[in-house]
């Protein structure tokens, strides 16, 4: 068996790092150590979605009832051209159903803090402004070592490190090059003293080549997106975000430009969409790699924190059980590539149907959406999710 206080360094105190650490403390294991390449910890998005299967695994960690306080529950996805058809409703509690839990929605701040207070709690460190420039094995550890000009050893390492620049992928796939989708997402959090949202539903707005979606969080507060197909390096990346959005969506539904305007301009990032193909072999000696430095998936998958959170519980009962660290990352990536690429091509599919910049061909998406089954594509969703989840 792996021994209890076996020393593991995680590199990446995101979503995925943090989860995994505390995963991993509720497993026995003692000697935990976080690596973070920022100076403080930061959060990349505005909000996500705590789908059922994450809020399932989150309720195992003893971490739901904190979500709840903080998050809003999910009953809808409604589909709606930019003129204002409706193109049908996804049922999120039938998702709900045929998983066993509740999804909420939840600010990424709110989360992160609710992690970092667990990882407090638990006594697990984490060093700042540790920026990873090299991995080194040797016989029965890795040495990594950082730009600070530190080192540490380690009998484990969890790549956590992200989809941009991951020195684990890196190191475990020889290479570590994410994918441009060539779509831009402006993203925004919203919060006002008078109530802005009635119905706690997902609003997503389909244009041509452009795409809007609306998350509320509670009455007050909520998070939006909004999509456009562009090349890297736009012009438009170094122009006002707020006024940039204004004129792409003005003839779009009222609520788009109420969103907008609410927004405070901090608030509002600009980020250039990038995912990895996927890759059959996840770990390399000591080192596993989890989250999105193992399978990045696209926003539009609306599960790359939920499959970060599935990692951490499986990664954390393999090691717990297996009797030796092969084993126990062999396990781990037989039991979640198939999931997290069906999820990947799925999410990169959705991408490439929402952002086809085509007229007739997005005619005929509206068309097919408009006549789907919508009852059959909550159980379809229901399925993929619910796999290899604790019962």
């Amino acid at each position: 068996m792996i021994h209890k206080h076996t020393g593991i360094v995680i590199l990446g105190a995101g979503v995925a790092g943090l989860t995994s650490a505390i995963a991993l403390h509720q497993k026995g294991f003692s000697k935990i150590t976080i690596y973070e390449r920022r100076e403080t910890a930061t959060t990349l998005g505005a909000g996500l979605v705590l789908w059922a299967n994450a809020s399932k695994i989150l309720h195992k960690l003893n971490l739901l009832s904190e979500v709840a306080k903080l998050a809003g529950e999910i009953y809808e996805m409604q589909r709606w051209t930019q003129k204002g058809t409706h193109l049908g409703t996804i049922d999120v509690q039938d998702i709900n159903k045929g998983i066993g839990s509740k999804s909420y929605a939840i600010s990424r701040f709110d989360f992160q803090q609710i992690l970092l207070k667990k990882i407090a709690e638990l006594h697990i460190p984490i060093r700042y402004s540790h920026s990873v420039l090299d991995l080194v094995t040797q016989e029965t550890s890795v040495t990594v070592i950082f730009e600070n000009q530190a080192s540490v050893n380690a009998s484990i390492l969890i790549g956590a490190d992200g989809r941009m620049n991951s020195i684990a992928r890196k190191y475990v796939n020889r290479e570590n090059t994410p994918v441009y989708q060539n779509f831009v997402n402006w993203i925004g959090i919203i919060e006002s003293e008078q109530p802005i949202f009635t119905e706690h539903h997902v609003l997503d707005f389909w244009g041509c080549g452009e795409r809007f979606g609306i998350v509320p969080i509670t009455k007050y507060k909520g998070y939006w997106a909004g999509g456009k197909s562009l090349p890297r390096n736009s012009p438009l990346k170094q122009k006002n975000n707020k006024t940039e959005l204004l004129k792409i969506f003005s003839s779009w539904s009222p609520k788009i430009k109420q969103v907008i305007e609410g927004t405070k301009e901090q608030d509002i990032r600009y980020l250039e969409v990038f995912d990895h193909h996927p890759i059959s072999n996840w770990f390399r000696n000591n080192v596993c790699l989890i989250g999105d430095s193992a399978h990045a998936a696209l926003p539009t998958s609306g599960q790359g924190a939920c499959q970060a959170i599935e990692d951490a519980w499986h990664l954390a009962a393999q090691l717990s059980s297996a009797h030796t660290l092969e084993k126990a990352f062999s396990q781990f990536q037989k039991i979640r590539f198939p999931k997290t690429t069906a999820i990947t091509m799925a999410g990169r599919e959705l991408g490439h149907s929402l952002f086809n910049p085509d007229p007739e061909w997005c005619q005929q998406r509206n068309e097919n959406a408009m006549h789907a089954d919508n009852r059959i594509t909550s159980q379809n969703i229901a399925q993929l999710w619910s796999k290899d989840l604790p019962q």
